[in-house]
């Protein structure tokens, strides 16, 4: 199963994202419902692959978090294979879309 990680500042964010061949950002605010009611999809649709790295930020507490990654709604989910975004979503998700994604990338580091 994927640690979920809270990164509480930008350099955290900057950090994990080296640190990690494969990370899963997860952007979002207290106050979204929306947000609330995905994250845990997303921890479910992640768990087949344990070298995704999930890091969840909360754009309230990191606001340089929307500047940095160009974000405009939340919640917001970045997917980064190697330091460069491969998978970008926001707002609402198509599930199997994103399944695909990650099935290719797994297929290529696996």
């Amino acid at each position: 199963m994927n640690k979920h990680n809270e990164l509480t500042s930008i350099e955290m964010v900057e950090e994990f994202i080296q640190k990690h061949e494969l990370v899963f950002l997860y952007v979002s605010r207290p106050e979204c419902s929306v947000c609330h009611a995905l994250l845990p999809k997303i921890r479910v649709l992640l768990e087949p692959y344990p070298m995704v790295y999930l890091g969840h930020v909360d754009a309230n507490q990191v606001e340089e978090v929307a500047s940095r990654f160009l974000i405009f709604t939340v919640p917001t989910m970045i997917m980064f294979v190697e330091q460069r975004e491969y998978i970008r979503a926001d707002r609402f998700v198509h599930f199997d879309r994103l399944e695909e994604q990650l099935q290719q990338i797994h297929r290529m580091y696996s």
